[in-house]
């Protein structure tokens, strides 16, 4: 390449540089200056006072807050030294922003109130049996099942609707006794001699005990009674209305005592189990009011209520279960569905409440920055109550009403608290090392002054 050309190119590129550099100069050196002129968390009426009526409490470095001196000069990066000024700083760990700085930082605040505070929680359940409505049959003799009238899962029953037929030769022995104890009793009836009429009726009577021990319907000791028939065999009735749910009978098998033909379930009351978490607990009470939906049930709402709190919480879920009590007289809740379920509290009336998020939680203490005079955050421990719906909590004490609170942006308050008390103990520091000074000098100066004059 000749040299002419090489010298044009080179010209050409210079002039794109500096191009560049202006361009790079308007765009980014001066919107760093800005940046610069607003970093400062400090009121700008205070900045433009006369450096003379101003008095500066120590000098940091502009890179690192906590790099501080007595007097100007460098910084450990060989930077200058920015004054801090008395007027910069709160008493405390109270921080002061200028009114520009609190709008860019999206500083948001909202004032303690009190209402009457209501919590609703809305969880799933489970729809289960009423245990205290489900009934077992079972037979006390053994003997073959001859006739079966409610033959599958599901069938519905009526109270005293007979079940199943038993033949028991134990059974038809004792209706022979009984009968015979019958006759004994109506021939002796008359009779003059008491212990004879006593001890054929104490026969009976035994007779006819064990007769009803084995669950034998009145109906059927009547009915031999009139009649004097004994039957082969004999009914088992349904000992309430409901569904079967479990049936263990076969037509023609044998039976022994103790043996469950039958599990009958009242379905016209059911229970819900919901599961609820342990910081809701304390809104959760016996007698509480629920409300439920089903999913294919759209529209239509339930009425129940809480009949008891397990005293144990799930291990793994680490939530609480809840037994609700719902009426169900057409049989629309079916056991094993799954259900909404919105439980409501009982209201707290009076209380004074803030908004959760306004709230900064460290785990050994609760923190809220409370506004004062303009640009002025003072951090304040407060004691929490319980935590509502629409991510509102209770204050117990530490706020009054009325009072306004940061909500948005308070963790950037909290840092520069913490480093502005940080810096303070530094400072009280940094004067105790100075008076021990002070003191060591004029404690050797009076030892000198002391060995002069002797």
């Amino acid at each position: 390449m000749s040299k002419p050309k090489t010298i044009i190119i080179t010209a050409i590129l210079f002039f794109f540089g500096i191009v560049i550099g202006g361009i790079l100069t308007a765009f980014v050196i001066k919107p760093g200056k800005e940046a610069a002129q607003t970093s400062y968390i400090h009121s700008e009426s205070e900045q433009t006072k006369p450096k003379s009526e101003r008095k500066i409490l120590y000098w940091q470095a502009p890179m690192n807050p906590t790099e501080i001196y007595d007097k100007p000069g460098k910084s450990k990066m060989g930077m200058d030294l920015v004054p801090v000024y008395e007027d910069q700083t709160g008493s405390g760990s109270t921080v002061i922003i200028d009114p520009a700085t609190v709008q860019n930082m999206g500083v948001r605040t909202e004032k303690a109130k009190r209402k009457n505070f209501v919590h609703s929680i809305r969880t799933v359940g489970k729809v289960v049996y009423d245990e205290k409505r489900l009934f077992t049959v079972t037979t006390k003799i053994s003997g073959w099942i001859e006739k079966l009238n409610i033959n599958y899962t599901g069938q519905e029953v009526k109270k005293g609707a007979p079940l199943l037929e038993i033949y028991s030769p134990e059974l038809v022995t004792t209706q022979e006794e009984y009968k015979l104890a019958l006759n004994t009793y109506e021939l002796v009836s008359r009779s003059s001699f008491k212990s004879v009429k006593d001890g054929a009726e104490s026969l009976l009577a035994s007779t006819r005990k064990r007769l009803l021990y084995w669950d034998i319907p009145r109906g059927e000791i009547e009915q031999l009674e009139k009649t004097g028939i004994v039957r082969k065999t004999i009914q088992l009735e349904s000992p309430t209305d409901g569904v079967v749910i479990h049936k263990n009978a076969v037509e023609g098998m044998h039976v022994k005592e103790g043996q469950n033909l039958y599990q009958i379930a009242d379905l016209s009351k059911v229970w819900v189990n919901v599961s609820v978490y342990d910081n809701d607990i304390p809104w959760v009470t016996v007698g509480q009011q629920a409300e439920m939906e089903l999913s294919y049930l759209p529209g239509e709402i339930f009425h129940g209520r809480v009949t008891y709190i397990y005293p144990y919480l799930n291990a793994k879920a680490r939530d609480l279960q809840v037994r609700l009590e719902f009426n169900n007289p057409d049989l629309k809740l079916k056991p094993e569905m799954y259900t909404n379920v919105k439980l409501h509290s009982a209201v707290i009336p009076d209380a004074l409440v803030i908004p959760s998020e306004a709230v900064i939680r460290s785990g050994t203490r609760n923190l809220v920055f409370v506004t004062r005079e303009q640009g002025k955050f003072e951090p304040r421990e407060i004691r929490l109550g319980v935590e509502g719906g629409h991510g509102e909590v209770e204050v117990l004490n530490g706020l009054l009403e009325g009072e306004e609170i940061v909500t948005s942006a308070q963790f950037m308050l909290d840092s520069e608290s913490r480093l502005q008390e940080a810096i303070q103990k530094m400072l009280e520091e940094k004067k105790k090392d100075k008076q021990q000074v002070v003191q060591r000098k004029n404690a050797e100066q009076s030892k000198m002054k002391m060995g002069d004059d002797k």
